[in-house]
């Protein structure tokens, strides 16, 4: 699956974790993308768009 919005291109950042001793270990914050149907043009397609792009309308969805 692409990790990476159609509208806005936000990928997943990178960073680490933190056990209790503060021990790093590698880790991955996903954005949370829904796969939607909008349209392109005039026609729809389905693609993954993060949650941030539709409560804005960023994309039109398609009916």
């Amino acid at each position: 699956m692409a990790k990476v919005c159609y509208s806005c291109k936000k990928g997943p950042a990178f960073g680490q974790s933190r056990s209790h001793s503060m021990v790093a270990t590698k880790r991955r914050f996903d954005p949370n993308l829904q796969k939607v149907r909008i349209l392109v043009g005039r026609s729809p397609k389905r693609v993954y768009v993060c949650t941030r792009c539709l409560k804005a309308a960023k994309v039109t969805k398609a009916p």
